[in-house]
């Protein structure tokens, strides 16, 4: 059986209105939890090598971060495939329950392995989370609106990072609560935020998009002009519709490796290579900051948030301000531009540090010059996945390229510079910034000759929907 929808075109007409604010406010907030929880993970790594109960090394807060990261590859997969077979509305509690359930959990961790193991769990949430949000936001914002919006929610991943590291100033400060106590306390601000995004998700609607490709065309009628009510559409906009093929089943992996494989290897590999040298800077460098500050430049833990407050606004201003022209340069040539100054910045960073040129205020200015540019290329990554691919496998394409990417790129790396910063040197920490240089460089390479020209279209006509019938 087959249905004609002009959903798609009605959805990427409509003006900006306050469906799209609340959009924004509901599911963006995924990222500010996320910023929050690294944050808190970097910050009180000093209270958890001080506390007289946990007392971690180096490498242990390097294996937590990796353990957090490990239960986000699989969270990701797991919640990813999910999203797409039950839609994306009841993914939205699910995920954010599992976060909630974990980052509770971790305060009353009582040694290393119990520690490491709630992390995967909140992990898990957060990884869920980067799925099924994207998947909504990319199906739910208009077109000529859909590279600075995401590129902004993206970003605000870094106001999470500044609500950490302010709390952390407050908690580990020794004159106010235990070593103990304010580490544990530390991790219940996530749990708070996140209480209190459950309440707004109530009122979002499932994706139109989603339930019209899955054969409830009644329902994605119904939910249109629910959101036409209180967004206008332009008068001029040309509603082109599409024949689909009334498949109520979920799509699935066959699917997935179909659509990578043999639909689109090219954009597979730019994905692949986005996903891999973000994860690898970002988790490499922010996951061991607070190590970093501490040991070279002798930052004590209750002030390390005190530089963790200006890396996190610069790496918020970079996708925000920069964001508007990936819809009107173009996506190919600012995602090379932003990868390439990125690595250029890093490398030059790098040369600095190993030759004990940088004190602890220096150093930070010169990760916002660096992260500046590398926060809006990490959400243009995201960003790329989550827009080349069909409808029908966006939260599985997104969960797999988040997965891999972290996996290639950001599991080991916290590991690997807990391992450098334990001997002490600073050419072995350098050469570990050389080589998150060289990736981001080659990132940028790979973005000038393969990123697709997505700027202001529809995400029907850059990927083909499976379920479109042919003429």
């Amino acid at each position: 059986m087959h249905y004609t929808t002009d959903i798609p075109a009605r959805l990427d007409s409509l003006r900006w209105g306050r469906f799209h604010t609340l959009v924004v406010l509901a599911l963006g907030v995924s990222w500010i939890l996320d910023g929050l929880e690294v944050t808190l993970a970097g910050t009180v790594a000093g209270a958890l090598q001080a506390s007289a109960v946990m007392q971690f090394t180096d490498a242990q807060i390097g294996a937590a971060a990796s353990a957090y990261l490990a239960g986000a590859v699989l969270g990701a997969l797991l919640f990813g495939w999910l999203t797409d077979r039950w839609g994306r509305r009841r993914l939205f509690f699910i995920t954010l329950t599992v976060y909630l359930l974990g980052t509770g959990a971790t305060a009353f961790a009582r040694d290393f392995w119990q520690f490491a193991l709630f992390r995967a769990v909140t992990g898990a949430g957060i990884g869920g989370e980067y799925a099924a949000i994207n998947s909504a936001i990319q199906e739910l914002i208009p077109a000529r609106y859909r590279g600075r919006t995401d590129l902004a929610i993206n970003g605000s991943f870094w106001l999470g990072a500044v609500l950490g590291a302010i709390g952390a100033v407050l908690l580990l400060d020794p004159r106010h609560l235990s070593v103990d106590l304010g580490w544990r306390c530390a991790f219940g601000i996530g749990a708070v935020l996140g209480a209190v995004v459950l309440l707004l998700r109530r009122w979002l609607p499932e994706s139109p998009r989603w339930l019209s490709l899955h054969g409830r065309a009644t329902e994605a009628e119904q939910v249109m002009q629910q959101i036409e009510v209180v967004s206008r559409r332009d008068s001029d906009s040309e509603l082109r519709s599409l024949t689909l093929h009334a498949r109520p089943a979920s799509y699935g992996f066959a699917d997935l490796a179909r659509c990578l494989i043999h639909h689109y290897p090219r954009r597979t590999a730019l994905g692949l290579i986005l996903m891999a040298a973000q994860a690898f800077c970002y988790n490499a460098i922010f996951f061991t900051y607070a190590l970093v500050l501490g040991r070279f430049f002798a930052v004590p833990p209750e002030r390390v948030g005190l530089y963790l407050v200006p890396f996190a606004i610069s790496n918020f201003l970079g996708p925000l301000l920069l964001g508007r022209w990936f819809d009107t340069v173009g996506r190919r040539p600012m995602i090379a531009a932003t990868f390439a100054m990125a690595g250029l910045l890093l490398a030059a960073t790098a040369w600095l540090f190993a030759q004990g040129a940088l004190d602890a205020r220096t150093q930070t200015l010169a990760w916002c010059a660096v992260f500046f540019f590398a926060s809006a290329a990490a959400s243009s990554a995201y960003l790329t996945v989550s827009e080349s691919f069909p409808v029908e496998v966006r939260a599985l394409t997104i969960a797999f390229f988040y997965a891999v990417g972290t996996a290639i790129g950001g599991v080991a790396a916290p590991w690997l510079f807990g391992m450098l910063i334990g001997t002490g040197e600073l050419r072995a920490i350098a050469g570990g910034y050389w080589l998150g240089a060289g990736l981001m460089l080659v990132a940028a390479l790979a973005a000038w000759r393969l990123a697709v020209p997505a700027e202001r279209r529809s995400l029907e006509e850059i990927a083909r929907p499976l379920s479109v019938v042919d003429g």
